[in-house]
């Protein structure tokens, strides 16, 4: 029950509204207690309903104010386009000023957004029916031509869309009505409506070719936008949600240096920052003005061994190396507590196809000890690379090299600098480290990292009936159906696979305690970079 529901059920609607208005013109705990008292009621009564007025004034949104954000990065080349947005400046920019035909909340499930219903009898013609009523920045109002040009411009090669791969499938976009799309794949795929409610399927004005004016339907409007230095977002006075958003203002700049961002925050510079060190949480809640608020699962760093070369083709080195994480303890001792265990499949338990039946694997020493030997290594050095730029793989493997010298392995871990790790190392030695942040759906998760063909298949590991099992989840609308399969793919890779998982890894972010309205998305952090339409300041 919420303080509102509560304060409602002990006091009746008439008196909460009473009592509501008399602490918006700026009553205290002890004027709302003073009154209850006056009217006859007891102190212990009236104390409770006083303090749960005071709690529900404080969760109802206030409009106005000026947010100070910065995330991690800025660039020359940061973009208003959403077909070539790359990164999550772009991204929490793209959420501020424009809208998706879905938008997905907090278990990355689609809810309706500029289309107010999609069905579909087969998972391969869709229908989007647009709500009514919606205009753009400029007063013009959403048409469907407006939606069949942003979707179809990933498709054409001079976009250059980061999205093209997704769009692929995507057979053809028409208008099928005044305030209806159809939408035609080339097989069916369950997941249209996840995918349409990601950064790049944002709906822009038909014909735009400049985006640096940023003219969407979105909470806010562009005022300033300078590449690599800030841009700042005034409210939208004609969004199409009622009362949102509350924020008069938002200027964002990003600022590469974890040291520095966290630094401006506490000086009073800054209100919410993104990507907090977990080692700088608790200076940032020292301060008595500031709060944490983390996301958890939105990324993994994995323990790559090649299944198509030594050693990672023996499959009882894998599982030694597997049954080496101490997962507990890597949780405790490397993120301090941001994070959950995994269990060496890349579902987390925030995704709703999570398979909770798969038995979690334990560090188990003697077990490691046992398929070390049955491989045959006898402590021949194993070079392992790690770098900064696959988060904490530099931990992860020296806490892996002093468990290996218990079962006779001889991890050599080898540190490459942060600067070109991902075209120079990534993949291209037999053991060595990722980083994988969250995909919005289960098939993008698996089809991106562990089809047999798929580019970023990082362990190289082939399974022809992984294979087929995915093309035919992406298809199947049954529910029930479509979990089991994901939870036998997720055995699959448990069992065979050539990665090993020891944790997900959550998101930090900062900010001024008067900030309210937060809540995750497991996306990323800054509500998977939504929060523009949802936060408030508190006077």
């Amino acid at each position: 029950m919420s303080d509102h529901d509560k304060l409602d059920s002990l006091t009746g609607p008439e008196d909460s509204t009473r009592i509501m208005r008399a602490l918006q013109r700026g009553a205290s705990r002890r004027d709302v207690l003073a009154m209850l008292m006056a009217g006859g009621m007891q102190a212990t009564l009236a104390g409770g309903i006083a303090g749960a007025a005071v709690s529900a004034h404080a969760q109802t949104p206030r409009k106005g104010g000026r947010l100070r954000v910065a995330g991690a990065a800025a660039a020359v080349s940061d973009t208003l386009d959403p077909a070539r947005q790359s990164n999550h400046t772009d991204y929490i920019r793209g959420n501020m000023f424009y809208n998706g035909l879905t938008v997905l909340d907090g278990n990355l499930v689609p809810q309706p957004s500029l289309a107010e219903e999609f069905t579909t009898q087969d998972a391969k013609t869709w229908v989007f029916k647009l709500r009514r009523g919606v205009t753009f920045h400029d007063g013009r109002p959403l048409t469907p031509a407006d939606v069949v040009f942003s979707v179809m411009r990933h498709k054409n090669p001079a976009t250059v869309s980061k999205a093209k791969v997704l769009a692929d499938q995507i057979e053809g976009v028409t208008a099928s009505g005044p305030n209806e799309v159809t939408i035609r794949l080339t097989s069916p795929n369950a997941d249209l409506p996840v995918i349409l409610g990601t950064y790049h399927f944002h709906i822009v004005k038909e014909g735009t070719t400049d985006f640096n004016a940023g003219v969407g339907t979105g909470p806010y409007k562009v005022k300033e936008f300078k590449p690599g230095v800030r841009s700042i977002a005034v409210r939208n006075e004609n969004y199409w949600k009622p009362n949102k958003p509350y924020l008069d203002e938002i200027e964002y700049v990003g600022i590469s240096d974890e040291g520095a961002r966290v630094n401006a925050l506490l000086a009073g510079e800054l209100d919410l920052i993104g990507s907090v060190n977990s080692r700088s949480v608790d200076r940032v809640k020292a301060s008595g003005k500031h709060a944490i608020f983390e996301t958890k699962s939105t990324s993994y760093t994995d323990l790559i061994m090649r299944r198509d070369r030594s050693p990672g083709n023996n499959p009882d080195f894998v599982l030694a190396m597997k049954h080496l994480f101490n997962r507990e303890q890597m949780v405790k001792s490397i993120v301090q507590g941001y994070g959950v265990v995994a269990n060496d499949q890349p579902i987390s338990p925030s995704n709703r196809f999570h398979f909770k039946g798969l038995k979690q694997r334990a560090y188990d020493p003697e077990k490691a000890k046992w398929h070390a030997q049955k491989a045959g290594l006898d402590g021949t050095p194993i070079p392992v690379v790690v770098s900064p730029a696959a988060t904490n793989s530099v931990e992860i493997g020296l806490v892996m090299q002093h468990a290996a010298k218990q079962v006779g392995l001889n991890l050599d871990v080898r540190r490459m600098p942060a600067d070109g790790y991902w075209s120079t190392h990534w993949m291209k030695h037999p053991v060595g480290f990722g980083n994988v942040n969250t995909r919005p759906s289960a098939d993008l998760a698996l089809t991106l990292f562990f089809q047999s063909d798929a580019p970023w298949n990082e362990a190289g590991w082939k399974n022809e009936k992984f294979d087929q099992l995915l093309v035919a989840s992406r298809g199947e609308t049954d529910q029930a159906k479509r979990a089991q399969m994901y939870a036998d793919m997720q055995v699959m890779i448990h069992q065979d696979g050539g990665i090993g998982i020891p944790m997900f890894i959550s998101s930090i972010d900062g900010h001024v305690s008067k900030l309210k309205g937060l809540s995750p998305i497991p996306l990323g952090g800054m509500m998977g970079y939504t929060f523009a339409e949802h936060v408030w300041l508190e006077a």
